[in-house]
């Protein structure tokens, strides 16, 4: 079987994913060119031999819209020839990209392709994309007659079901910006981030190269006086159950970002003279209950792990998206997982949760992980909306 193998992996350093955020003031198009030219730039690859490029976005609409991957090879100054597509599952999209790459690649319909995913949060806003219409129609409102619920909703029924207090929940949280800092300061995002020139608030040209989410100050105690973010009188009494213990400090931020990752067999690797740095191993993806919502990732490691015929202690480093604090403390509490295994460079509550970008990011951060620590496994898992998720294992080469 062909292997399809990770040859560079990068994305650019977060910014808040609102106005006046370090990369709101740059069109989501160019975030992403800037990532596709630099990966072939950084590795000496003609543009013209990539087969494919697929992007992950969520909102798709605005500057966002009309298959932004593709608009991104063109800013890129790619060949008119090389094609891209614009892939959304969810909170997924570029884990699923790089899924869709790499399956490619194994099937022998790509030697070279580029999996990517980029979201300005701060340009185009969560919803904007339903332009205020119901995008679930009546079938979905007779077999939900309660009606489906928003993301921090199914995090409290899951902090609520598991009995995680207010207490972990923080805790989990200030170690994600702790670990997060701790990498910034150690240098261990380097190899990962890629500068890019950017507009400032003073319309100064500046490089940003560093994570503007991460909060190195953060101390549970200090997250302990935030409010409720999702409580409502409705909700209160239709969920009794729930404790109203999710607040902005252990949800992910609003985030802008782009990433991206060169990907291609082997043998190609092997007559570009290119080192690949890990081979995808496994894939899986599942579906779960939509009102609890971001479980899915629990079905879909069951699922990864029967595939690989790996255990959980096999794999020596898990990146599961802190989309809340309660998904990935849900996840490490039904396999025993780790806590020293699971997010060790800090997670999206510190890193920011880029929605389209996310998927290549965590990828990247993994390869550096099991890289710096000579671990040879690394699994990857992303809550996404409507009940789903994405798994993925990588073999560190």
């Amino acid at each position: 079987m062909t292997n399809a193998v990770i040859v560079d992996v990068v994305r650019l350093a977060s910014g808040k994913g609102k106005p006046g955020g370090a990369l709101s003031g740059t069109h989501p198009v160019e975030l992403l060119a800037h990532v596709l030219r630099s990966l072939v730039e950084r590795n000496g690859i003609d543009p013209a031999q990539v087969d494919d490029v697929i992007g992950g976005c969520v909102g798709q609409a605005g500057e966002q819209a009309l298959n932004i991957s593709r608009t991104a090879v063109l800013s890129a100054g790619f060949p008119d020839s090389v094609p891209a597509t614009t892939v959304d599952r969810q909170c997924g999209s570029s884990q699923q990209a790089a899924h869709f790459a790499a399956q490619g690649v194994i099937a022998g319909a790509y030697d070279i392709v580029i999996a990517a995913g980029v979201e300005s949060m701060s340009r185009v806003p969560m919803g904007t994309t339903t332009i205020g219409q119901d995008a679930s129609g009546p079938g979905i409102a007779a077999r939900y007659p309660e009606g489906l619920v928003n993301q921090g909703i199914s995090a409290e029924l899951i902090a609520a079901k598991w009995k995680f207090d207010r207490d972990a929940l923080d805790a989990f949280s200030a170690q994600s910006h702790q670990r997060a800092a701790d990498a910034a300061s150690k240098g261990l995002f380097d190899k990962e981030i890629l500068p890019i020139e950017v507009t400032n608030a003073a319309g100064e040209t500046v490089s940003h190269a560093v994570d503007e989410t991460v909060r190195a100050a953060t101390t549970a105690q200090g997250l302990s006086g935030l409010k409720s973010s999702f409580y409502s009188e409705e909700y209160a009494a239709r969920f009794p159950e729930a404790q109203w213990h999710i607040t902005p400090g252990n949800s992910s931020p609003l985030t802008d970002g782009a990433s991206g990752a060169l990907i291609m067999s082997e043998e190609m690797a092997a007559k570009l003279g290119l080192t690949p740095r890990a081979r995808f191993h496994s894939f899986s993806v599942a579906g779960d209950d939509p009102v609890f919502m971001l479980t899915a990732p629990i079905p879909a490691t069951k699922k990864i792990l029967a595939k690989s015929g790996l255990s959980i202690d096999d794999i020596d480093a898990y990146e599961v998206n802190e989309a809340f604090a309660p998904v990935p403390l849900a996840w490490a509490h039904e396999f025993g997982a780790d806590p020293a295994k699971l997010n060790p460079r800090g997670g999206a509550i510190a890193l920011g949760h880029a929605l389209g970008s996310s998927g290549t990011r965590l990828l990247g951060t993994l390869v550096n992980q099991l890289e710096a620590t000579g671990g040879r496994y690394g699994l990857q898992t992303m809550c996404e909306g409507a009940g789903m998720a994405n798994a993925t294992i990588i073999e560190r080469i």
